[in-house]
């Protein structure tokens, strides 16, 4: 028996704002979008055009309240081609949320308050 992976899940409260944040940091597309028959849900799903991974954005029409994120161990992680041009793009939309230069990496944090680790490509 094999798994393999498929997506992983964040739930949002303002769906277009994370769409476009994910689109502006990180470059991930919708690909694809199933609503709730009765509006009460959207699932948003997101790719990065190379991987078959994709990140689903979950949003429901009835939660007004921030997700409690615990201590935000749980992060996804990025590889950048470019990782200088990406922590310049990332420092100038101000969600550079930490770094660790002596490691090589950072974090950007999303609008509900998910880390997202930046990685350089490593040789």
């Amino acid at each position: 028996m094999i798994f393999t992976f498929s997506h992983n899940n964040f739930n949002v409260l303002d769906l277009e704002k994370s769409l476009k944040f994910y689109k502006e940091a990180l470059g991930l597309e919708e690909t694809r979008r199933k609503n709730a028959p009765d509006g009460s849900f959207i699932l948003a799903f997101l790719s990065d055009g190379t991987t078959p991974h994709k990140l689903e954005l979950t949003w429901l029409r009835d939660r007004k309240e921030r997700y409690n994120l615990g201590d935000n161990e749980t992060h996804l992680a990025f590889t950048a081609s470019d990782y200088k041009a990406a922590h310049e793009l990332h420092k100038k939309m101000g969600c550079i949320c930490y770094e660790n230069e002596a490691m090589g990496i950072y974090f950007i944090e999303d609008p509900d308050g998910y880390w997202l680790e930046i990685l350089p490509t490593r040789e």
